[in-house]
């Protein structure tokens, strides 16, 4: 996975607005008018919001005349999710091995 591609998706998932965005996407594609109007922000501000989704690789978008649509782009979760598996897998490594630990202190300890 490359360092700087898995930054740039955590850079964007960082941001609450992002997040919600995302979250809307997620029950089908939307005009960027209609995903900014729960936001309590100019429409340039919340554009660059989508932007940086945009430029992250987690949306596309389509522009037909004046109205711009917004999708999420498929499998684009892949990386963030495939080093939440790999970070997932080490710690469980570590707390079974604290485990076993834990039990031989305490076998030890009974006469």
């Amino acid at each position: 996975m490359n360092a700087d591609r898995l930054d740039t998706l955590f850079q964007a998932l960082a941001d609450p607005t992002r997040r919600a965005v995302l979250a809307r996407l997620s029950s089908g594609p939307a005009t960027a008018g209609a995903l900014a109007d729960p936001f309590d922000m100019a429409l340039p501000s919340f554009m660059q919001h989508l932007k940086r989704l945009e430029d992250s690789g987690l949306i596309e978008t389509t522009k037909t005349g004046r109205t711009r649509t917004c999708a999420l782009k498929p499998g684009a979760l892949s990386p963030v999710r495939g080093w939440m598996e790999e970070q997932r897998d080490l710690w469980e490594a570590r707390l079974d091995g604290l485990e076993d630990y834990l039990e031989q202190l305490v076998n030890e300890e009974k006469p």
